[in-house]
């Protein structure tokens, strides 16, 4: 009877192992999955499910990843699977993808994985080198792990793809990155002129610079651009023009600023002293795009030596170029004047960006989505086209008819994304001898801004945020080790962070950097019934300085009474319909340059005044003194910005705040939450000290307690059924 019951168990785990075996099988046939995440970063956002649902034309994803790859790549495919599937089901008819083999097969490769493989590498898609670990050895492989997306006759590719972080948002953005292309190149009302600025003359010294392959340069580049034309609709026209045989281009190469190079006599006066220029431009409209030709390397103990660029990256290079020209993004507006931060391009001198105030990680983010516009204040309006401005570390005062630009743009229902010092950083002079270096200063700043805020409901405080919650930054140990804390650098925790709103949800932590506090004109807000969201604060262990600015760590204490500490408020948005500054008052007169009116200006030029006196000619719709819905955000704090707060490849949680910030203002909340759902950063909650000693107290004490009362409980129960099976047998 006992062996029936063992065989018939047996029977049992086995038809449950197969029932098992056969659900994951299926599991993996057909697609079906319950997403229990909190941020959802398994299935697709909203923002996909709209990319894909309308398509206009055949995107076809063409996948090339190896097979059987050690962790954590396999999981990086299976993700990839998962993902293409869900977009799948949300897409309309002209959405395809397709997975390519290119997996040798034990050694050995087959003639259609090595046709895959040559597929892979005409797209641009090469094998990277990864690191895997067998019988306790570490070993490196190659593997294929790449995507290209083509979609009509032009071409995206996402050549490594390491890790599932971001990927969604990688794919999302792409496919509205072709889609706006073909839109927007279906629309060209003319071509894009491609010219290639080339001197015949170089010719002569390209053996002597080491560029041998100088000559074929132009059949080169008149092919590659062959090969683009057809794959941008016909829309490029190339043009090969040589400055030696026209002397009228010499002035065009300088006015595009194209390298230039001259020589004396060489190889024994067989070559005369020369100059020639070199150079790509690229023109459409008003618009031109430099590219150089020729890189200068200055290597040690060996010299200046020059290198021509690399034909195989010259497609991209000007698909790039293409795509700056045409504006296949939404436009957004940089104030370019008044001493503001300059963002829309990098420093001649620093184009690396190792500048103190280089930017060029927060240029590179915006324009993954956006077009960036210049905007001079001094010489022009502010174009309808854009729907937000950023003004970044104004320092020069704005003019009243300046301010009235502001102010009726926002009016228009636009949106305003301040980052506003409060001090100016004055530098030191030189080090004179016999003379004490003051260090940097920092002097109020105002601009005309500040009343104009103020008008609106907010208002910034003349003073830094400190906070006992901040940065520490490790000191070597020749300078006695240990950590410093920067106490001008807040760590926002996630209890300080508005999480109700949808773009800043997933965002857990912050740091903050010479940020001045935030105050709110509670009876203006009230009046004009407007919403302020305070975003982020400092912690309640927090104080300001005012008056004197010190930020010398060595010398910044944390204030000896506890009543001085709060928190801060240290951004906001406000959004509704904001009264105008300038409702009621006269128009401001546009100044010119030399500071009068440009009124005044006319008639010193000897212009005839008319008899009639124009300012008793009333018109309506000059200005609006009531705006339609808008929204400012502020931040007392352009440091946010700079490189050495930002990550270059956004993923960290100051870039998302600052892009999923950008995105809301421009009504892309959708392009915000999905960016920032797969944010890794998710700090615990600080635990107490009371917490902490109980925790203690209960490993050490309460373990051992449970232990003899469970084992008093057992014993318990044993004597217990003793009694009853003595009470049995008396009876």
């Amino acid at each position: 009877m006992g062996l029936k019951n063992r065989s018939g168990n047996y029977v049992k785990f086995f038809a449950y192992l197969v029932v098992i075996v056969l659900i994951n099988v299926a599991g993996i046939t057909l697609f079906f999955r319950v997403d229990l995440t909190g941020n959802r970063i398994y299935s697709i956002s909203k923002a996909s499910q709209q990319v894909v649902s309308t398509l206009s034309e055949p995107l076809t994803i063409n996948v090339f990843f190896t097979k059987n790859l050690p962790p954590p790549y396999n999981n990086t495919e299976r993700y990839l699977h998962d993902l293409l599937e869900e977009y799948a089901i949300y897409a309309n008819r002209n959405f395809n993808y397709r997975f390519y083999d290119v997996s040798p097969e034990e050694g050995d490769i087959s003639e259609k994985t090595r046709a895959n493989q040559e597929l892979a590498n005409s797209y641009g898609i090469y094998p990277v080198q990864i690191q895997a670990i067998e019988k306790d050895e570490v070993k490196f492989q190659k593997a294929y792990m790449g995507l290209v997306l083509i979609h009509g006759d032009i071409i995206e590719r996402i050549p490594t793809i390491t890790s599932t972080d971001g990927l969604e948002y990688e794919l999302t953005t792409a496919i509205r990155k072709l889609n706006n292309k073909v839109s927007a190149l279906l629309g060209l009302p003319e071509k894009i002129r491609i010219k290639l600025f080339l001197s015949s003359s170089l010719n002569l010294v390209a053996p002597f610079m080491g560029l041998n392959e100088l000559p074929k340069l132009p059949g080169k580049l008149e092919n590659t651009i062959k090969t683009l034309n057809d794959k941008n609709y016909g829309q490029l026209e190339f043009e090969y023009l040589d400055p030696t045989k026209d002397e009228s281009l010499e002035a065009e190469s300088k006015k595009y600023n194209l390298m230039s190079l001259r020589w004396p006599a060489l190889s024994g006066g067989q070559i005369q002293p020369g100059n020639g220029a070199i150079g790509l431009v690229m023109e459409y409209r008003d618009k031109a795009v430099t590219i150089p030709l020729i890189q200068v390397l200055q290597i040690p103990l060996i010299g200046r030596r020059y290198q021509m660029v690399d034909m195989n990256d010259m497609e991209e290079i000007i698909n790039e170029g293409v795509e700056s020209l045409i504006d296949i993004n939404e436009d957004i507006g940089f104030l370019a004047d008044h001493g503001a931060l300059k963002v829309s391009e990098a420093s001649l001198m620093d184009p690396m960006g190792q500048q103190q105030d280089a930017v060029n990680n927060f240029r590179t983010l915006v324009s993954q989505n956006y077009t960036i516009k210049d905007i001079n204040l001094k010489d022009g309006t502010i174009p309808e086209s854009i729907d937000c401005l950023v003004i970044a570390r104004p320092t020069e005062d704005f003019t009243d008819y300046e301010l009235f630009q502001i102010d009726q743009f926002l009016m228009r229902g636009k949106n305003l994304a301040l980052f506003v010092d409060a001090f100016k950083e004055v530098m030191p002079p030189k080090q004179q001898p016999f003379r004490r270096n003051p260090g940097t200063t920092y002097v109020p700043l105002n601009t005309g801004l500040e009343k104009l805020l103020e008008h609106y409901g907010i208002g910034i405080k003349k003073s830094f945020v400190m906070d006992e919650n901040c940065y520490k930054q490790r000191v070597m140990p020749q300078f006695g080790g240990g950590e410093m804390a920067i106490y001008y650098a807040p760590l926002i925790k996630k209890e300080f962070i508005d999480s109700d709103l949808d773009f800043m949800r997933n965002i857990k932590g912050l740091v903050a950097i010479k940020i001045a506090p935030l105050e709110l004109v509670k009876e203006r807000i009230k009046e004009n019934r407007l919403n302020a969201r305070k975003l982020f604060s400092s912690s309640e262990k927090s104080w300001e300085m005012k008056g004197r600015i010190d930020l010398n760590p060595m010398f910044i204490r944390p204030p000896q009474s506890g009543d001085e500490e709060q928190s801060f408020p240290l951004a906001y948005i406000l959004e509704g319909e904001f009264p105008s500054y300038f409702a009621g008052k006269p128009i401001p007169e546009k100044k010119s340059k030399n500071g009068d009116s440009e009124k005044n200006d006319k008639i010193k030029e000897g212009e005839k005044t008319p008899d009639v006196d124009l300012s008793k000619i009333e018109g309506e719709g000059e200005r609006l003194s009531k705006g339609k819905p808008g929204k400012i955000f502020l931040m007392a704090s352009s440091e946010m910005l700079k490189d050495n707060v930002l990550d270059k490849n956004g993923r960290s949680p100051n870039a998302m705040f600052i892009m999923n910030v950008l995105d809301f203002l421009n009504n892309q909340e959708e392009i915000a939450v999905m960016r920032s759902k797969e944010q890794r950063f998710n700090p615990l909650d600080d635990t107490g000290a009371v917490t902490k000693t109980f925790v203690k107290s209960f490993n050490i004490a309460g373990l051992p307690v449970l232990v003899v009362l469970f084992g008093l409980l057992v014993w318990f129960r044993r004597h217990c059924r003793k009694k009853r099976i003595q009470m049995m047998f008396q009876k």
